[in-house]
């Protein structure tokens, strides 16, 4: 039986995947139709966002592949399209020459800030329903996350904040920074808590 068989689909289960499918294309379709209107794929607008979000660590191709979930190949074949544009550069790592990041220009900050809002018109719909339907899709949406993460279907990025790995205000007075990653090991500047890490993890977990 396939939910995708408009026979198959009597279950609010049924439903609801539909339901999710339908919002994934139209995802979808907007990152078309705006990579259209800026010459770039829907993988190098969502490169671009993620190389401005992500923390500094992750801003490679192998944390890219991971973000986009496809081979490191494909990941270096969006990196080099966005650089033949002047979007991006590489640079090898300071503290170890091997590594080489991935770093925006000032033209890819100033094209990225320019699709920031890509997803706008989809937070309108939400937030014109009722804020008690919106606390219910939240709370349905992110165990649906939580669970298709365990699956290994999905990589949840967020913030510090909410990490149980993060501890606030570890260390007044340090110049590496005031708070603490307890997955890394290592202090953080506060300005690093405001960007997406793949090791979030929530304190439920």
């Amino acid at each position: 039986m396939s939910t995708l068989d408009p026979r198959h689909r009597q279950s609010f289960a049924g439903q609801v995947t539909i339901a999710l499918y339908r919002i994934s294309q139209a995802i979808g379709h907007i990152l078309r139709q705006r990579g259209e209107a800026s010459g770039l794929s829907a993988a190098q607008i969502q490169a671009l966002l993620f190389l401005k979000h992500v923390r500094p660590g992750v801003r490679t191709i192998g944390g890219l592949a991971q973000r986009l979930a496809v081979t490191y190949a494909t990941a270096s074949g969006v990196a080099d399209a966005l650089e033949r544009k002047g979007l991006l550069q590489r640079q090898p790592l300071a503290d170890d020459q091997r590594v080489v990041t991935l770093r925006l220009t000032g033209t890819g900050e100033r094209e990225t800030l320019a699709l920031e809002g890509i997803l706008d018109e989809v937070e309108a719909v939400i937030a014109a329903l009722s804020e008690e339907e919106q606390r219910v899709l939240q709370r349905a949406t992110q165990q649906i996350v939580r669970r298709l993460q365990a699956a290994g279907h999905v990589s949840v990025y967020e913030m510090c904040w909410n990490c149980q790995f993060f501890q606030k205000n570890a260390h007044p007075g340090d110049p590496q920074g005031p708070h603490h990653c307890a997955y890394m090991d290592a202090p953080l500047p506060e300005a690093e808590t405001y960007l997406e890490c793949p090791d979030f993890t929530p304190p439920s977990a």
